[in-house]
């Protein structure tokens, strides 16, 4: 498959699992699969919680569809590295920098402090209902405007 057609179907991918994400976090995380995704908004001692089952899954679709399609590098290859790609930018930007699974880095990046803020306002409820801000990687524009101080740090 030609380099820029493969290029195109990671960004593609990139952007639809952000879609995805938003989707299956407002209607079926914070909706009948609550029962796991609570986990992520309580409290918790361990390193671990029940939640990462779901990133256990997504982890497991994107290596089947880059082992099924691993001697042609055909379409579905393809996705499953846009999908590994779209878990590497979770993990970086939701686990380390976000929630400090490990040593969080300091930033004055305008955006990233806007995610940042985002975010801590999604968790700022420990229930399914109110929620808001469902996105990892696109927030509404009132969390990116300058602030005094930054609440999240």
């Amino acid at each position: 498959m030609h380099v820029i057609i493969a290029i195109l179907i990671i960004i593609i991918t990139l952007v639809a699992m952000e879609a995805f994400s938003w989707l299956i976090h407002k209607y079926l995380f914070h909706g009948p699969l609550w029962f796991i995704h609570k986990s992520h908004h309580k409290p918790h001692s361990s390193w671990f919680e029940f939640n990462d089952i779901f990133s256990i899954l997504f982890g497991g679709i994107s290596l089947y569809l880059m082992w099924d399609g691993r001697e042609s590098q055909n379409t579905g290859f393809w996705i499953g590295v846009g999908i590994s790609v779209y878990g590497l930018i979770y993990f970086i930007f939701h686990d380390w920098f976000i929630h400090n699974r490990f040593k969080s880095f300091k930033t004055t990046n305008a955006y990233l402090l806007g995610i940042r803020r985002a975010h801590k306002i999604h968790h700022k409820s420990m229930d399914k209902n109110p929620a808001e801000e469902f996105g990892l990687l696109l927030a509404s524009g009132k969390y990116f405007r300058k602030q005094k101080t930054d609440p999240s740090t």
